[in-house]
C-alpha cells in the first residue's frame, strides 16, 4: 500500500488483493472531511452480545467521486445506488453512502433513492426496517447513534418497526418473523399491524425472496416461531398456505396430545432443528405431515392416506415456488416413508428402506432425527441402520455366480443382501468382516448411493412404498 499527502487530502492507493485496517480506513475518510459509521447487523449483534458475521459502513459528507479517488480498488456492486466492497481487517465489507428513499411503486424495487453528502446518518437510519437495525456507531470514537430506541428494544427483547415505511418493502414482514425466531424476541403489536398491511404486496414478490427468508428461518434455533408470528400477522396463508392448511386439522388425542396438525408440525420442526443443523433435514421435518392439511372434515381426526396426499401438496408447493432439488428429493422420501419406517417387520422391506435412505440425500442420522421426533423412539434397524446398510453393501455384483446375467444378477444381489441383513438381525450384531477394517470401503459405497451412483443393472435395489404392517393412525 502506498500513501501520500496532496495538500490536506489523504490519498490511499490499494494494490490488488491488499486490504487495510479499520483505523486506517476511518482515518482516510475523516481526513477527507467525511464521517464514517458502522451500521446494521454488526451494531445490533454487538448489543445482543453475539458475534457479528458481516461488517457494514455508511459514509456521510462524501461524494462518490471522492471515495473512488481514495479507494480506487473498491468494487462497486450497487446499481440503483452506490455500494462498494472494500477489504478491511482481512474481510470483505460493504461501504455505502447515506441515503433517503421515497416509495414510488410496488415491491422492493419501487423506490426513488437520494444520496448526496447532505444526507444525515439519522435520515439514513430512518429508512430501515426495525429499531434494532437502525443504530450506528460513529468511528473512531464508537459513539452510539440510536435515534429510534433500538438499544432499549434489544434489552427488552422487542422487534419494533422504525416507522410506517416498514410496509414499503413487504418482505420486511418475513424478516421480522425470522428475526423473532432467531433471537427469541417478540414482535410488538404496532409492527404486527404493519406486517398485516404487507399481505397484498407479498403476493407479488419474487419467489426467490420468499424462499431466501424461508431458508434462513428454518436455520434459526426455533423455526416454529417464524410460522407462528406470520400466523399472528395473518400472513401464513398468504406466504405458506401449505403450512396454514394444517391449522384446525384435529388428530387422535391419544397419539397427539399437543393438538392439531399445525401444533404437531411446529413441535417436530423444532425438535429436528435441535437435532441437526442441516437445512434439508429441517425442511423434511416441516413437511412430513403436510398432507394432513387436505384431510376432509368428515374424516377427522384421522388422516388416512395423508402420505400420498402429502406428495401431491409438496409437488404443488414446488410448482408455486420452485423448491431446491435436494429438498424435494429428501422431503418426498420422508413424506412417503415416515409412517411405516419404524414399524417394519419384513426383512426385505427393512433392506429396501435402508437403501432408500441412502438414495434420499439424507444420512441415516438425519433421517432418524425426523423419525425419532415424530414417533418418539426408533427400532433397532434404524438405530443401527448405518451399520446394517454398510454390511449389505459389502455384497456386490462381483460376488454373483458366473452363470448369472443381466437382471438375474440384480435379483441375486438383492436376495443376498437381504440374507445378510436377516443374519445380522437374528444375531443382533454385525460380523467383524463388516466392521472397522472395512469401513473406508463401505463409506465410499455409501457416498456412491447418496450420489445416485449405486443404481445399475447389477444393483437395482428399489424402495417400495406401501404398508408393511397395519398402521395405527398416529
Amino acid at each position: 500500500m502506498e500513501e501520500h499527502r496532496a495538500g490536506d487530502a489523504f490519498f490511499i492507493f490499494l494494490k490488488g488483493g491488499e486490504d487495510m485496517t479499520e483505523s486506517l480506513f476511518v482515518e482516510a475518510v475523516r481526513s477527507a472531511g467525511a464521517r464514517v459509521f458502522r451500521v446494521g447487523g454488526c451494531v445490533r449483534d454487538a448489543f445482543r452480545g453475539a458475534a457479528a458475521h458481516d461488517m457494514d459502513y455508511v459514509l456521510t459528507g462524501m461524494k462518490e467521486t471522492r471515495f473512488c479517488a481514495l479507494f480506487p480498488h473498491a468494487e462497486k456492486i450497487g446499481k440503483a445506488f452506490p455500494v462498494y466492497h472494500v477489504y478491511i481487517d482481512g474481510r470483505r465489507t460493504e461501504v455505502s453512502f447515506a441515503r433517503k428513499e421515497v416509495k414510488t411503486g410496488a415491491g422492493y424495487r419501487g423506490f426513488d433513492v437520494t444520496f448526496d453528502p447532505a444526507v444525515t446518518i439519522e435520515e439514513d437510519l430512518y429508512r430501515r426496517d426495525t429499531t434494532m437495525n437502525a443504530m450506528a456507531l460513529e468511528l473512531p470514537e464508537e459513539r452510539l447513534v440510536d435515534p429510534y430506541g433500538g438499544r432499549a428494544d434489544i434489552a427488552a427483547g422487542i422487534i419494533r418497526a422504525v416507522s410506517a415505511h416498514f410496509t414499503e418493502d413487504p418482505v420486511r414482514a418475513l424478516r421480522a418473523a425470522r428475526q423473532a425466531a432467531a433471537f427469541g424476541f417478540a414482535v410488538e403489536a404496532g409492527t404486527l399491524a404493519y406486517m398485516r398491511a404487507c399481505a397484498e404486496e407479498l403476493q407479488k414478490e419474487p419467489n426467490e425472496r420468499l424462499m431466501g427468508e424461508l431458508r434462513r428461518a428454518i436455520m434459526t434455533p426455533s423455526p416454529s416461531v417464524f410460522f407462528r408470528v406470520l400466523d399472528a400477522a395473518e400472513l401464513l396463508d398468504v406466504t405458506f398456505p401449505e403450512i396454514a392448511a394444517l391449522k384446525g386439522k384435529t388428530q387422535p388425542v391419544e397419539f397427539h396430545p399437543e393438538g392439531d396438525a399445525f401444533e404437531h408440525t411446529m413441535s417436530i420442526v423444532d425438535a429436528v432443528a435441535a437435532a441437526t443443523d442441516d437445512v434439508t433435514t429441517r425442511f423434511t421435518g416441516l413437511v412430513h405431515d403436510i398432507g394432513k392439511g387436505m384431510t376432509p372434515a368428515e374424516m377427522l381426526p384421522h388422516h388416512y392416506g395423508h402420505e400420498k396426499v402429502g406428495l401431491d401438496v409438496l409437488a404443488a408447493w414446488n410448482r408455486r415456488m420452485t423448491l431446491p432439488h435436494t429438498w424435494m428429493k429428501a422431503a418426498s422420501f420422508v413424506i412417503r416413508e415416515h409412517m411405516r419406517a419404524p414399524r417394519l417387520t419384513h426383512v426385505g422391506k427393512i433392506a429396501d428402506l435402508l437403501f432408500g435412505i441412502g438414495r434420499s440425500g439424507l444420512s441415516m442420522e438425519q433421517f432418524t432425527a425426523v423419525i425419532r421426533a415424530d414417533h418418539g423412539t426408533l427400532p433397532d434397524y434404524l438405530m443401527r441402520g448405518a451399520e446394517y446398510l454398510a454390511a449389505m453393501l459389502c455384497v456386490t455384483g462381483r460376488d454373483a455366480p458366473a452363470h448369472l446375467v443381466g437382471a438375474q444378477i440384480g435379483a441375486w444381489l438383492r436376495e443376498e443382501r437381504i440374507r445378510t441383513l436377516r443374519k445380522i438381525l437374528a444375531e443382533r450384531r454385525v460380523d467383524p468382516f463388516y466392521s472397522a477394517e472395512n469401513m473406508a470401503v463401505l463409506s465410499r459405497r455409501i457416498a456412491d448411493i447418496k450420489a445416485g451412483r449405486n443404481v445399475s443393472e447389477h444393483d437395482p435395489v428399489e424402495v417400495k412404498s406401501g404398508a408393511d404392517v397395519p398402521q395405527n393412525e398416529k
